[in-house]
């Protein structure tokens, strides 16, 4: 493919252009000059063996309307061995969810995780969306140390005082962003990060890519290929985004969702009594849990973790089972002996806010906010929620406050891209988990019905994130044989929505096992 790059770029280019003014042309063709990365874009360790990782920043339009005035976005690359003279696939480019998450770091991992021999047939290209990471500029509204300083009022307000405190929080984040970077503000929208896609696409000199992304990812994969369906090769989502919804409805069924995966911790927490004696059944340990959680608003953890920050730690064992037997032993150590030193260890490891997660919140809210209308009526929000928390009270506040910036944010959101099926997009691989919390199994099934050629595979699971994070045999074979020559499962020709195929779930945890990677979290957002 790399010997039609003029030609084919060139041609491209004329349907990139539609609805864009012709001088945005100059922009596409641009040559990314490619050279040694900073500590955020190489590789990790220094094995000689490794691919070297190599960073570039593409400049695209702000506004793609008028685009005269560029921001950058920060890429890194590793180039697969094989030639592109021999049997090489292509680029693949990754993106790991949010909005917000940086995708360089995925970049890395993806490279070093692809079976069977992939990852020397593709160049792996990660980036830092626009606002995020070491894109220029990077999103930043508030100072993290003083905005996150712990304890944190309590996400579930028990007085019209302590809401008033927390919708005042929400306001002044907006408020902040707004001040700083109004200019900004209207151009961070998914639309526009896929249209950057494509930008990235042209700067690599490629007539189409194939695409992983997950979480938040399968929605921006989902618009790319909607709005660019002929430049892809293949389109693999993972943890998918319900396209319906966005983003308020879909952040109102989260709750629910991440209500059961909480339950299911509890309940593997119950089946491990003899070890973390926080009882023998699910609606004990539920007891264990809440109790502790009201007691902190009084005491907090080494006077740091309160009920919000307890959330924060907990909310993490909604995205990944792995990390259960490290928030279990905390869980225990603090009920049956008081050691506050477990919980504030994982907190600090875990859920404990700074300047990168402030970068990401921010853009998740820019995103979010600046895609679809949100409710700008507080009373709509306080009622929604409060329904959802007297049947689920795990998340419905936490995830209330953490989107309700939405409500005060400058600008009232555009009309989403509507996803569709064109003639020219190839077949999808989707990818789920029957439990998965973050993005629930009925979107799924619902991207499944709309892109007709797609095929679906589900996990047994819970986690968030499959694909190469979970060592499952059969997912991993099924993404494989896929990117490789384009094999879907299921039958062929088939077109009517459901699952294509089923992968067993991978062993839960035993009370013994640590946690020894990062669950992929999509930074808390999608």
């Amino acid at each position: 493919m790399k010997r039609v790059v003029g030609v084919v770029a060139g041609v491209g280019m004329l349907v990139v252009a539609v609805g864009v003014p012709p001088q945005a042309m100059a922009h596409v063709r641009q040559d990314l000059v490619w050279g040694a990365c900073d500590g955020a874009g190489a590789g990790r360790g220094s094995a000689s063996a490794a691919p070297a990782v190599e960073c570039a920043t593409l400049r695209v339009p702000l506004d793609y309307r008028r685009p005269d005035r560029t921001i950058g976005i920060a890429l890194n690359r590793i180039k697969g061995r094989t030639p592109r003279s021999g049997n090489h696939l292509g680029v693949l480019l990754v993106n790991p969810g949010g909005p917000g998450a940086s995708g360089r770091d995925l970049a890395k991992y993806v490279a070093a995780a692809l079976p069977g021999g992939l990852a020397d047939r593709f160049d792996v290209i990660g980036f830092d969306p626009r606002g995020v990471g070491e894109s220029t500029p990077a999103l930043r509204c508030v100072d993290p140390d003083e905005y996150y300083a712990p304890p944190r009022p309590d996400y579930v307000p028990k007085t019209a005082q302590e809401e008033s405190v927390l919708v005042g929080r929400a306001r002044e984040y907006a408020e902040a962003c707004e001040r700083r970077w109004s200019w900004f503000l209207p151009h961070l929208t998914t639309e526009n990060s896929a249209r950057d896609m494509d930008m990235i696409r042209a700067a690599l000199g490629e007539p189409r890519i194939s695409y992983l992304g997950y979480s938040y990812g399968t929605y921006l994969g989902a618009v790319y290929a909607t709005l660019f369906p002929r430049r892809v090769k293949r389109l693999v989502l993972d943890s998918v985004v319900d396209p319906r919804g966005i983003w308020y409805a879909s952040n109102l069924k989260q709750n629910a969702y991440f209500d059961r995966r909480h339950r299911d911790f509890l309940a593997w927490t119950a089946r491990h009594n003899r070890v973390y004696r926080l009882g023998a059944t699910t609606k004990a340990a539920s007891f264990a849990w809440y109790a502790t959680r009201e007691r902190l608003r009084t005491r907090p953890a080494g006077g740091v973790v309160g009920p919000s920050e307890f959330d924060d730690l907990y909310t993490v064992g909604g995205y990944s089972d792995m990390i259960w037997p490290e928030l279990a032993r905390a869980f225990s150590a603090y009920v049956r002996r008081g050691d506050t030193a477990p919980l504030l260890a994982a907190y600090r490891k875990h859920a404990k806010n700074d300047a990168a997660t402030e970068n990401g919140y921010a853009v998740y809210l820019a995103t979010e906010c600046a895609d679809a209308p949100w409710p700008r009526d507080w009373n709509r929000w306080r009622t929604d929620t409060a329904a959802i928390h007297a049947r689920a009270p795990f998340l419905a506040w936490q995830n209330a406050w953490y989107n309700a910036p939405c409500a005060f944010w400058p600008g009232r959101g555009g009309v989403p891209v509507r996803i569709r099926q064109d003639r020219a997009l190839p077949g999808a691989l989707l990818i789920q988990s029957r439990r998965d919390a973050a993005t629930p199994y009925p979107g799924a099934l619902e991207l499944r019905r709309i892109l007709t050629r797609s095929r679906l595979v589900v996990e047994g699971g819970g986690d968030h994130g499959v694909a190469l994070f979970e060592g499952n045999r059969c997912v991993d074979g099924h993404l494989a044989a896929y990117l490789r020559d384009g094999t879907l499962p299921g039958r062929a020709g088939r077109t009517r929505a459901g699952v294509d195929a089923r992968c067993a779930a991978g062993p839960e945890p035993t009370a013994e096992t640590r946690a020894e990677r990062i669950p992929m979290t999509a930074d808390l957002g999608r």
